[in-house]
């Protein structure tokens, strides 16, 4: 490439491109440099000044090497590449001194600071710095701010590296955070005392490099030290997010980000990394029958009894729900086809085509936003419906990209060009002008709302057929974990939703958003004491996605695994091993005793599942004609952000988010 650059650094030469940072080439040659307010994926601040090396030949004082590029290095002596070091004398005393600076102020409460053993200025102090200050003055106190539950604040600990500001104003999309003053009057605060109305503010306590932001419900529950951490996949939305999930005992303490470039890039939604204390309410743990109207409970050889023989010689249909494992979904379909019976799993009534991958899934993957220049929204809420997905669709509209949308007009924290409210002004684009579309590196994406109408298969076509005369890739936005991987192993019945409750017997695998009519007779099988739990006549009481090794399919079709990293409470079992167990009971034992079994046969049913962290092509098939749409808007699926699974429900504090958000809703309204 004719943009590389040679560079020395301490005496050794790489070749890197121009356009690099020095402290991006300084970790591309293997060599560490400090920083506090330095993040790869925020904008350069430059304001505090660890990251200093020496450029040699250059200005006889330090550099930081965040704010200086490659291509800005004069050449050394006789032609030669230019130089830096990182660990002269130089470049060791401005360390000392910068980390001197720093502590000038820092009230030094290590032992009782929630930060304390993961925190940069500690690690950092220990590395760079000196073991005396030349300061003696007292030291400058801040007032604490109000930031809403989930983030508590401790300012007088704050560097001001501006981290906090740049990710909520870049990357989250709003404006309350910022910095005002000058000199020792300079603080970090909130606009006119606001707490913070974003979904994902939660990232800045994983940010801040020292213990002003730090985590409201985790606060002075554990040390780092104290927990377990299993890497695992989040299943709160459709995205799967990289998450690790930190456990203490048998308790989840906390769920922190894992970085994955093809996902959710380093951050989480606030529903995934506080939903942990719904983990531990309402948790079913034991097998319940309904006797004489009221649920009793039981054991489990009379609860598998109850239910098998509920079963027997009935038409039976299974459900699956949105955090079922695509093992416990591929475990039911098979026995309800053993019973003669049928499986669905798009229970929001979603016209989603069976056996079609590149229509329920679509043609593009989340990586493809970073490069496109043309975003198209149809019927979808991202903001609400994957908040990490809308970030990087922030991203892509901040880096240039055009973001129209087709649905309900709603701040997504970017420019979108409204074109309309639902089929109308689909059709409309169909026929009329597609220039943008067309001309430029397009992705559509289609949300549930348009799919669950009546219409849902014609909405779908129309939007095919879009993509297919632009040349644009598509992406079938989900807004349940494990939709895709249940549609994989064939988890669908003709007629839907509604030919799967005109059984006789349902069996409930967690979908506890469906209304199920009164007559069939229930059997819930799930993890909480949620609307599923209450319709029920027997209990199967399974476990939770961090209790259970799992396989989870993302909405763009990459299957990702889901560890376990807790025990289900009481007597709640496994949920394939749960199906398993049944089928015994019920005459037709299914053909594997094993996860790994299973797993085997899954796969042969769905070879694509074995493509671990890799998003399979998905080969479309030709179209049918492009139907003519009826008028109507697209509906909004997702009501209450926090309140969308039973998980979810079940904790406290995504309550209180819930409340909370409903009330900045309702504006008041000044009297006459």
């Amino acid at each position: 490439m004719s943009d590389l650059k040679k560079i020395i650094i301490d005496d050794r030469e790489i070749e890197v491109p121009g356009a690099m940072t020095l402290i991006q080439a300084c970790e591309e040659a293997g060599i560490e440099i400090p920083r506090f307010c330095y993040h790869e994926r925020l904008t350069i601040a430059g304001n505090c000044r660890m990251c200093l090396v020496e450029v040699v030949g250059g200005p006889p004082k330090p550099a930081a090497s965040c704010a200086m590029q490659v291509k800005d290095l004069r050449p050394g002596k006789d032609g030669q590449p230019p130089a830096v070091k990182t660990n002269s004398p130089m470049v060791k005393k401005a360390r000392e001194g910068v980390m001197e600076f720093l502590l000038i102020n820092h009230p030094l409460d290590c032992p009782i600071c929630d930060q304390g053993g993961e925190c940069d200025l500690q690690d950092q102090a220990m590395a760079y710095g000196v073991d005396f200050s030349r300061f003696r003055e007292p030291k400058r106190a801040a007032v604490d701010l109000d930031l809403g539950p989930l983030v508590e604040t401790h300012m007088t600990r704050c560097i001001s590296c501006t981290r906090c500001v740049r990710f909520t104003t870049e990357v989250a999309g709003i404006t309350q955070m910022g910095q005002t003053g000058r000199g020792e009057d300079s603080e970090i605060t909130s606009y006119l005392g606001e707490t913070l109305k974003s979904n994902m503010q939660g990232n800045i306590i994983d940010l801040c490099p020292v213990g002003a932001l730090v985590s409201k419900p985790y606060a002075f529950t554990a040390r780092p030290w104290e927990l377990t951490k299993t890497e695992t996949v989040d299943v709160m939305d459709a995205l799967g997010a990289s998450i690790r999930v930190d456990t203490k005992g048998r308790e989840v303490m906390r769920i922190l980000p894992r970085n994955h470039d093809g996902t959710n890039e380093e951050w989480i939604s606030d529903k995934t990394r506080f939903v942990w204390d719904g983990l531990r309410r309402q948790r079913l743990d034991r097998p319940y029958i309904r006797v004489d109207g009221k649920l009793k409970p039981a054991t489990w050889p009379e609860a598998l009894s109850a239910a098998a023989e509920a079963m027997k010689g009935k038409s039976v249909a299974g459900l699956v729900g949105d955090l079922a494992p695509t093992e416990a979904a591929f475990a039911l379909r098979s026995l309800m086809d053993a019973l003669g019976g049928v499986t669905e799993c798009r229970t929001d009534g979603a016209k989603l085509p069976a056996g079609d991958r590149a229509g329920y899934v679509g043609t593009a993957a989340v990586e493809d936003l970073d490069e496109a220049e043309m975003i198209l929204l149809v019927g979808t809420n991202p903001r609400e419906e994957a908040p990490v997905l809308n970030a990087r669709i922030r991203k892509a509209w901040l880096r240039g990209a055009t973001v129209a949308r087709i649905g309900a007009d709603e701040d997504l924290t970017y420019d979108v060009d409204h074109l309309g409210t639902g089929r109308d002004a689909l059709s409309k684009l169909v026929t009329g002008d597609q220039g943008d579309l067309a001309d430029k590196k397009s992705v559509i994406i289609v949300g549930q709302g348009a799919l669950i109408g009546d219409d849902g298969a014609d909405v779908l076509s129309v939007v095919r057929a879009l993509g297919q005369s632009t040349n644009s890739d598509i992406l079938v936005l989900h807004t349940a974990a494990g939709r895709v991987g249940a549609m994989d192993v064939g988890a669908t019945c003709e007629g839907g939703i509604d030919a799967a409750l005109g059984a006789e017997v349902v069996y409930n695998l967690g979908a506890d958003e469906v209304e199920i009519p009164a007559g069939p007779f229930v059997i819930y099988q799930g993890s909480h004491g949620d609307r599923g739990a209450h319709r029920a006549d027997v209990i199967l009481p399974g476990a939770a996605w961090t209790e259970e090794q799992g396989l989870f399919v993302n909405t763009e079709g990459r299957p990702q695994l889901a560890l376990r990293a807790s025990f289900a409470p009481g007597e709640a079992k496994e949920n394939w091993a749960i199906l398993r167990a049944l089928s015994a009971e019920a005459g037709c034992q299914l053909p594997f005793d094993s996860l790994s079994q299973l797993r085997r046969a899954m796969i042969d049913l769905a070879p694509e599942l074995a493509e671990i962290d890799a998003v399979p092509f998905n080969a479309a098939n030709p179209l049918p004609p492009t139907p003519t749409l009826n008028g109507g808007d697209f509906d909004s699926v997702v009501r209450s952000f926090y309140l969308t699974n039973p998980i979810a429900r079940a904790s406290e504090l995504m309550g209180e988010l819930a409340a909370l958000a409903k009330s900045r809703d309702t504006q008041p309204i000044a009297a006459e």
